[in-house]
């Protein structure tokens, strides 16, 4: 899906035949396809660093055309939503991920006003409704602190964002978890923006230690948890298994605990913002595009899905 702007035709967070510039809201994975595709990018300084350390080669960068402004959407260090002003005098503005809870390791979301508006629907239901920050930041400080008296924890978690807040976390009780490697590489982008983060680095490779236990917390990538899990049950030790994720209200994970510490607003947190932008028609992508456009109509807002490749400006200057 894109935007039609001048000259341009702006991709947003994927990869689109016919686009000649790609949006790019944040260095998650799934958030680069353009990138990739070594196509002009726009983005924050920020994110332009994390890219690169991921992909580990530089990527070709623009400045901001005129008549284009990227403002914070609170998801993850960097992350930007996309303001475009077109001739008519409308404002489009696409969210991308975005939370309206503030994260210690990710800068407070603005929120524009906006004519239409293009929203990221990952919570999509009303029931789904996430507790305070702090207090799950609480909950978890908690748990770290009793089960690291009998054993050592070990949290799963997304190298980019989540890993980070995840050591902010701990550092505020005095714990300095371990990381991987990964991880580490992120978190070094971090500290040069400012982020201060204190850590070990380990590889977790073939075995378990009894130097990896100086640590009380280990945090991995969630793709090397059940690796990790095998290598402390080989060298006989004791250890709590965690996650953090927002997706800890919809689905059940191989874990002694989960912890609903999300990046991502709920429905509720998604109200609030659409009456903070005031948009006169709403447009929602992603997986769940359909469903909260229904949900968004049933409190009274004109809402429909984007879907595939579709353009929101074919319809939007002109919409019905």
């Amino acid at each position: 899906m894109s935007i039609l702007f001048g000259d341009y035709r702006i991709s947003l967070d994927q990869s689109e035949e016919g686009a000649t510039l790609n949006f790019v809201s944040h260095a998650h994975s799934d958030h680069i396809g353009g990138v990739k595709r070594n196509r002009k990018v726009i983005c924050s300084d920020i994110t332009r660093d994390l890219v690169t350390a991921r992909l580990g080669h530089p990527v070709n960068y623009i400045d901001t055309p005129k008549g284009i402004s990227l403002v914070n959407s609170g998801h993850m260090l960097g992350s930007r939503q996309l303001c475009v002003d077109l001739d008519s005098g409308e404002r489009v503005v696409y969210t991308g991920d975005y939370q309206v809870q503030e994260s210690a390791v990710a800068e407070k979301i603005e929120i524009p006003k906006s004519d239409v508006l293009i929203m990221d629907s990952t919570y999509p239901f009303p029931n789904v409704t996430f507790d305070e920050r702090d207090e799950v930041v609480t909950s978890i400080q908690h748990y770290i602190s009793s089960k690291s008296e009998v054993g050592c924890i070990l949290f799963g978690a997304y190298s980019m964002g989540k890993g980070q807040e995840l050591v902010n976390i701990c550092n505020d009780i005095g714990v300095v978890p371990a990381v991987d490697k990964s991880m580490a590489i992120i978190n070094g982008v971090y500290m040069k923006y400012g982020i201060n983060l204190q850590y070990t680095v380990s590889d977790f490779e073939s075995k378990i230690d009894d130097g990896h236990f100086s640590n009380q917390v280990w945090i991995v990538s969630m793709n090397r948890m059940n690796f990790v899990r095998r290598l402390v049950a080989e060298a006989g030790k004791r250890i709590f298994t965690a996650v953090a994720t927002g997706f800890s209200m919809t689905r059940k994970f191989d874990t002694d605990v989960q912890f609903s510490l999300s990046d991502h607003a709920d429905f509720k947190q998604a109200l609030y913002y659409i009456e903070e932008s005031e948009p006169s028609i709403i447009y929602t992508r992603g997986g769940m595009a359909e469903t909260f456009a229904k949900n968004l109509r049933a409190e009274g807002y004109r809402a429909s899905p984007l879907l595939g490749k579709q353009s929101v400006l074919d319809a939007a200057v002109n919409h019905p």
